[in-house]
């Protein structure tokens, strides 16, 4: 489902004018457009197939190169995003730490990547992100594990009430193997290692 972006516009223009803001000033006359295009591209997720990038898979037997894929886990760190939160509307960004332990399928690493970004692309909470990321994996790949570590700086905490611009939240999200604390121990570390900031 597509942003409505008249809509968009309209509504802006009317919460200019609810907060004692004139729309039409030069400074705002273009903030409702400015926000239409804001709001498509932050809630592009919206009612999208979070599962379709992995629809492609590779053999790990029968594959172009079986003797270089993974008999552990693969692991990829780093995946910076970004989302909203539902609660305020606030932005809030971040890096995602994902792994799976293939079965006899695995898929390319882009794939993982899109899955976040569509899932990050709705109003959320990072709670049920996280949970949402494991689940896609788990349900639509050949794995045995899935583990979802996410780290993140939330607005709601940063820019507003007690202001704490250094919080950052951590989530982790298992499945699997993974639920296991000592199977996801290793993967906890060498993402703590890397990432200086996360922990068990």
């Amino acid at each position: 489902m597509a942003v409505d972006r008249a809509r968009v516009e309209r509504l802006t223009r009317e919460l200019l004018e609810a907060i004692g803001e004139d729309p039409q000033r030069p400074g705002l006359k273009q903030t409702p457009a400015r926000m239409a295009d804001l709001y498509a591209e932050y809630f592009a997720g919206v009612g999208a197939d979070a599962a379709a990038p992995l629809a492609h898979t590779i053999s790990v037997a029968r594959g172009p190169a079986p003797d270089t894929l993974p008999s552990g886990a693969v692991l990829l760190r780093d995946i910076r995003f970004r989302s909203v939160c539902e609660h305020h509307l606030l932005p809030f960004t971040g890096r995602a730490h994902l792994a799976y332990l293939p079965g006899e399928q695995v898929v390319g690493l882009g794939a993982l990547v899109r899955v976040v970004e569509t899932l990050a692309a709705r109003p959320q909470v990072q709670e049920r992100l996280g949970e949402q990321i494991a689940d896609a994996i788990a349900e639509n790949l050949d794995t045995r594990g899935v583990l979802v570590v996410l780290d993140a700086s939330h607005g709601c905490v940063t820019m507003r009430g007690g202001s704490q611009p250094e919080a950052s939240t951590l989530t982790i999200a298992a499945r699997g193997a993974y639920t296991e604390p000592v199977a996801r121990a290793e993967l906890i570390t060498l993402i703590g290692a890397h990432a200086g900031r996360v922990a068990e």
